[in-house]
């Protein structure tokens, strides 16, 4: 048995934030449900944002109570975007939320309309509306969004990067995010950031983000684990993308990072035969072609 590497699902809701086409609860839970069966350790199901913002995940309360009764050996987790959103969560006893801000003040501006510091600091009222409620054992974590560069912004501090993912660690978080959202990442870039925030956290868990836009996101995979990061974020077929980072690709391909993770000799515990259904499936009910190059080249063979 290889070392394990957590390939997390997140097509749920970073890949259903900008499709058109509104995927109804029971649908919703059906891709969560072939998720679980293929063996996915964790599912970002949906997203606590306002409904007029984001209409697809008006039904956040119904599609995480019904994730949560599916059962199975996985987590079920949230991403949230303030505190609103974070009590929405906390009060269906969710095991993980997820809080994002923005490494780059002009996309967390556009983004949640405040600046890098607001959100961290309610962050900060989170983490104390967690350890002082019912699901007082709930997992928090921190991720920092645009943390490679910005469609609006351009280039991000790296050091920035890094006193953010510190700052995160110090007022609580369980764990890091580091995330790519627009794509813009090279490995040489992983490498720095990456190296630097688990030195600056250690020992917290963190974990990578990868969107595909420069069709570099299997490399920049590839060079988190040779790090040591052990878990990864990918989306069913390679869905996803940002609001605010117009031509940005979807995320690397649930499939994609499963291949070339079990060809390096890790385990992830999940079935490629039982991704390729739930991409099929998302495909037959979106309307979307899957950007996955496992799955164009399984379905030839």
């Amino acid at each position: 048995m290889g070392e394990r590497v957590f390939v997390r699902e997140v097509g749920l809701r970073d890949g259903l934030q900008l499709v058109k086409r509104m995927l109804p609860a029971d649908r919703k839970l059906e891709w969560c449900r072939s998720a679980v069966e293929a063996g996915v350790p964790e599912i970002e199901v949906t997203s606590f944002v306002p409904a007029k913002v984001v209409p697809q995940f008006a039904d956040a309360e119904e599609v995480a109570k019904g994730a949560l009764a599916l059962g199975g050996n996985f987590t079920a987790a949230a991403l949230v975007p303030n505190s609103k959103g974070a009590e929405r969560a906390l009060a269906l006893g969710l095991p993980k939320i997820n809080y994002v801000l923005s490494a780059s003040e002009e996309h967390n501006l556009a983004n949640v309309r405040r600046t890098t510091d607001e959100s961290i600091k309610d962050f900060a009222n989170i983490v104390a509306l967690r350890n002082s409620s019912a699901a007082g054992r709930t997992r928090l974590a921190g991720g920092i969004a645009t943390a490679f560069g910005c469609t609006i912004q351009g280039v991000v501090s790296e050091k920035r990067v890094v006193e953010i993912a510190a700052r995160l660690a110090e007022l609580g978080a369980d764990e890091i995010i580091v995330a790519d959202t627009v794509g813009y990442a090279h490995p040489n870039q992983v490498r720095r950031i990456f190296k630097a925030i688990l030195r600056a956290v250690a020992p917290l868990p963190v974990a990578a983000h990868f969107h595909d836009t420069y069709g570099m996101g299997l490399a920049n995979v590839r060079e988190a684990v040779r790090l040591g990061v052990r878990t990864v974020d990918a989306a069913t077929g390679g869905l996803g993308g940002c609001p605010f980072a117009p031509g940005a690709a979807g995320n690397v391909a649930t499939e994609d990072v499963v291949y070339m993770l079990h060809g390096l000799g890790f385990e992830t515990g999940i079935d490629l035969d039982g991704i390729r259904a739930a991409t099929r499936f998302c495909r037959d009910e979106l309307g979307v072609v899957p950007t996955s190059r496992v799955f164009a080249a399984m379905a030839k063979a």
